[in-house]
C-alpha cells in the first residue's frame, strides 16, 4: 500500500488552495505543523506557540501561569483555524481557539467589538466516540468540536460556523476518495471506468452515515455500498444479524450538529464480522472470487 493510496480526515485540505498562503492556527496533536505544511499550507501556528507568544491567555491550570510579568511577543495576525483531531490539553485549546475567534485573529489586542462572521474554521474528523482498548467507546474529536461550538455560542448568543467538516461523514472526504480510486485505476491501467463504491467501518454514526449520505448524491458512479463490521463501536453479541435494519436503527443521534438525523442513513446496505468478511463480500459481487 503506498502513501497514495491512503487517505486520511484531514487529506481533502489540499484542495483547500484559498487558505493556503494564509496564516493559520492549527490545533491537534503530533506533527501537526508538518502535517498542515505537507498538506499546502505555507504559514502555521501550533496552539503551542501561541501560548508561549501570549503565556497570559492560558490561565486554567494554576501550574503553568507566569510567575512573573510577560511581555508577548508578535506573532503573524492568524486568518482561520484548522482543527486536525483531539488536543491532548482540552482547556488551553478551547481557550486560545475561542481567543483568536473572538480577536478576529489577533489574541493580543484589546477585545471590543466581537467579529461575525467569524474567521473560517476547517475542522477534520468529526466522530463523537471511537473504540479503543477500554469496554466502553472513549471520546473523539466530535466532542472536542460540541465543546467549541458551545463554549462559542454560550460567549456570543451565535452559532460557531465551519467553512468546512472534513473527514467522514461529510461527502467531501467520499468524493475525495472516489477521485483518489479513480487516479488509481489509471495507474494501474485499469479500462472499464468505476461503478461501484463499497465503504467498510465500525461506526454507524460516521462511516455508514457518510456512505450512505454519499451514495445519495453520487453523479459519476452507479453505488456506495455501506459495509458495517462488528469489531469497532458497533458489536454485536451473538452472530452477525440477518436484519440490518433492526440492528443499525439509532434512538440517538451521535453525528455532528450540521448534519441532520435520518435514520436510514445509519443502516448499513450490509453488516458483516470483520474488514476480511468486508472485503470477501465486495469481491463476491464483483465476480472477482
Amino acid at each position: 500500500v503506498s502513501p497514495e493510496q491512503v487517505i486520511l480526515s484531514h487529506s481533502p485540505l489540499r484542495l483547500f488552495s484559498q487558505f493556503h498562503q494564509k496564516c493559520m492556527l492549527v490545533a491537534g496533536q503530533g506533527p501537526v505543523e508538518e502535517n498542515a505544511q505537507n498538506l499546502g499550507f505555507r504559514h502555521v501556528v501550533t496552539i503551542e506557540a501561541l501560548r508561549k507568544a501570549y503565556p497570559l491567555l492560558d490561565m486554567v491550570d494554576h501550574s503553568r501561569r507566569p510567575k512573573e510579568l510577560v511581555i508577548s511577543r508578535c506573532i503573524s495576525r492568524m486568518g482561520g483555524v484548522i482543527l486536525f483531531g483531539e488536543p491532548v490539553r482540552w482547556e488551553t485549546s478551547l481557550q486560545l481557539i475561542i481567543d483568536v475567534l473572538l480577536s478576529n485573529g489577533n489574541p493580543g489586542a484589546e477585545l471590543r467589538d466581537i467579529p461575525y462572521p467569524h474567521l473560517p474554521v476547517l475542522a477534520c474528523n468529526m466522530d463523537l466516540l471511537w473504540m479503543a482498548e477500554a469496554k466502553m467507546p472513549r471520546f473523539g474529536h466530535g466532542t472536542f468540536l460540541l465543546c467549541l461550538e458551545n463554549i462559542y455560542k454560550k460567549v456570543t448568543g451565535r452559532d460557531l460556523k465551519y467553512e468546512a467538516l472534513i473527514g467522514k461523514p461529510s461527502t467531501v472526504t467520499y468524493r475525495y476518495a472516489e477521485y483518489l480510486i479513480k487516479e488509481q485505476a489509471k495507474k494501474q491501467g485499469w479500462k472499464s471506468p468505476i461503478r461501484r463504491l463499497y465503504a467498510v467501518g465500525d461506526n454507524p454514526m460516521s462511516d455508514i452515515y457518510g456512505a450512505n449520505l454519499y451514495h445519495n448524491h453520487l453523479n459519476s458512479v452507479e453505488s456506495c455500498e455501506s459495509i458495517l463490521v462488528c469489531t469497532g463501536v458497533y458489536r454485536h453479541n451473538a452472530d452477525v444479524p440477518s436484519n440490518t435494519e433492526e440492528c443499525t436503527m439509532e434512538a440517538v443521534f451521535h453525528g455532528h450538529r450540521d448534519f441532520c438525523f435520518d435514520p436510514s442513513l445509519v443502516e448499513a446496505s450490509y453488516i458483516v464480522q470483520d474488514v476480511n468478511d468486508a472485503v470477501q463480500l465486495a469481491f463476491k459481487r464483483e465476480n472477482w472470487s
